[in-house]
């Protein structure tokens, strides 16, 4: 089958359009449409076996799609790999390395791999690993890491030529919370390198405060202007807890405010954190001892759950 080739808008960085892979008689992804602006951070989420995979294996031309288009960098994986996999920085769900060879080592390799000089990639690999927090590990085998070290040398290991595109498949696993923290700033300030990053993952708290947008699959296909709708309800939810429940229930019904009354309080919307703080104030000036107001939680994740009900 010819896929033929679209051109995307000039800030797509990833196009994906109608795209469909098969392994058998197993649609993998079915009709799979996604695209990540450059300078943006846009996350991939679904459940397991949902083709996220699968979509991220073809988007570094490590697979063939049997149907759609396909741009990565403004180029095509299928007819221009090379150009692909320059542009594309890709960290697996799991490193693959060379136990023996030094973390330095190991980028230092990376760089050569990608036509850099050897002095080049060595002094963009400590730079690297001071970025990631292992300078320390410079000079130690990869076989000392932690779980949560490697995933960061992968990181590293993903920047060492310097791509326009992040594919990052599960990237949390195994950091510690610190390490998440660290996780969440380095990939915003990949996207305001005016790169463009596309990352999976499971931990959707932290999904809230690192990405632009998401996108959501379910059984080989993303979800559309449904799927945004629900996000954007979502982030429109916060949760008022009180001393005394019912005296708050009763101002917001003689306030004619719409809410969903919980052991503790209400669930209600609002429009923004300026609205927010006027209804904090509003609530408070009725007598009603309020001892915690916000958003009620991560909006993604309200949404993957509500999304997934059926799977429970």
């Amino acid at each position: 089958m010819t896929v033929t080739q679209e051109a995307p808008a000039l800030t797509d960085a990833i196009a994906v359009e109608g795209v469909v892979r098969s392994f058998g008689s197993v649609k993998a992804v079915e009709n799979a449409t996604l695209r990540v602006p450059r300078g943006h951070v846009t996350a991939l989420i679904g459940p397991n076996g949902c083709g996220k995979t699968t979509l991220m294996l073809m988007l570094a031309g490590l697979l063939k799609p049997d149907a759609g288009t396909i741009s990565v960098a403004g180029h095509n994986p299928q007819t221009d790999a090379a150009a692909v996999r320059a542009a594309i920085g890709w960290m697996p769900d799991q490193l693959g390395s060379w136990d023996n060879l030094t973390c330095l080592q190991t980028l230092t390799l990376m760089g050569e791999a990608y036509r850099i000089p050897r002095a080049t990639a060595r002094e963009r690999g400590l730079s690297l690993l001071s970025r990631v927090h292992l300078e320390e590990f410079a000079n130690r085998p990869a076989r000392v890491l932690s779980r949560g070290q490697k995933q960061r040398l992968s990181l590293a290991r993903a920047l060492v030529h310097d791509p326009a595109v992040l594919l990052l498949d599960e990237p949390a696993n195994g950091l510690d919370p610190r390490s998440r923290v660290d996780l969440r700033n380095l990939v915003r300030e990949f996207a305001a390198e005016g790169r463009a990053v596309l990352v999976s993952s499971h931990v959707l708290a932290e999904l809230d405060e690192m990405v632009d947008d998401a996108v959501f699959m379910s059984k080989g296909r993303t979800a559309g202007d449904d799927a945004a709708a629900m996000v954007a309800d979502a982030r429109l939810k916060y949760r008022i807890d009180a001393l005394n429940p019912a005296a708050l229930q009763d101002a917001l019904r003689e306030g004619r405010v719409e809410f969903e009354p919980t052991d503790t309080g209400v669930v209600t919307r609002i429009a923004d954190e300026a609205n927010a703080a006027k209804a904090l104030a509003w609530v408070v000036g009725r007598g009603v001892e309020v001892y915690r107001f916000g958003p009620v939680g991560s909006a993604l994740e309200q949404t993957y759950l509500a999304m997934n009900e059926e799977r429970r």
